[in-house]
């Protein structure tokens, strides 16, 4: 065999390994292909071994697994004149092969779009505390808006959610001062209400030492004592002789106990 035909024989074998390639197809568990012969839409087969008819028809392989979409930063202005800068993340899935080949070019492409403009949409008709205390209704009300237009696409939004809202720094500082006032609020509140719960009791207590005149007298001699325990420490106070001669009486009657338990310990 000459050179030349060997080499016609290698060309043959190498064509037809490229169309067999490029016809017989392996569609796994989660991918389709829409068949096109001539142009004209045939039908949807897989997963499997898929034999197309070479140089007639065109296999179109779509994946049915969820997508991610990260869409774009963006300034948004809201209902109260704000200027805030949100992205978000899609997460959609194709559902209907046909729909999602025949009637979008680019479906990844047209979901990051029209999320956009919902965003815009749907941010302008909040204000800033609806997006910032309920992003998880707003993201539901873009997704919402999204998933009814891309339905007829062949697509299912299943989520979407804000990835973050950026404020203007002028408004992260007047919202930081808001929030440290209303702190010092709420403490002085308190506060305040613990000195009207403490005056209560110290009224309460005014109208029992009132009543009983003895555990006034008490109460003082115990501030006495722990006066006392300060050294160095002098102490003027106007007394009557009716309460000298009591307190010497209490004195005594002290000083008598204490000798007898004395003299019983050293007895034992």
């Amino acid at each position: 065999m000459d050179p030349l035909t060997i080499i016609i024989i290698l060309l043959v074998i190498i064509i037809l390994s490229s169309i067999l390639a490029r016809y017989i197809r392996v569609i796994r568990e989660w991918e389709r292909i829409i068949i096109l012969r001539l142009g004209k839409y045939q039908g949807i087969k897989g997963p499997g071994l898929i034999v197309l008819v070479p140089f007639i028809d065109k296999g179109i392989i779509v994946d049915l697994r969820l997508l991610t979409i990260d869409v774009p930063k963006q300034e948004v202005i809201t209902k109260d004149n704000v200027t805030v800068t949100v992205d978000a993340v899609v997460y959609y899935r194709i559902v209907d092969p046909e729909k999602a080949v025949l009637k979008v070019k680019d479906p990844h492409y047209s979901i990051a779009l029209l999320t956009q403009t919902s965003i815009r949409d749907v941010i302008g008709q909040v204000d800033l505390d609806m997006l910032l205390t309920q992003r998880e209704t707003v993201a539901k009300m873009i997704q919402s808006i999204v998933d009814n237009i891309t339905e007829a696409w062949g697509l299912k939004v299943s989520l979407l959610t804000l990835k973050s809202v950026e404020l203007p720094p002028d408004l992260i500082r007047a919202i930081a001062k808001q929030a440290e006032a209303e702190r010092l609020r709420r403490a002085r509140i308190i506060e305040a209400e613990a000195e009207r719960e403490a005056a209560k009791i110290i009224a309460e207590a005014a109208i029992v030492y009132e009543n009983h005149p003895s555990a006034l007298r008490l109460r003082e001699l115990q501030t006495y004592t722990d006066i006392a325990k300060e050294k160095n420490l002098i102490v003027i106070t106007e007394t009557s002789l009716k309460e000298i001669a009591s307190a010497a009486t209490i004195s005594s009657a002290l000083s008598v106990k204490h000798h007898k338990k004395a003299g019983e310990g050293a007895i034992q």
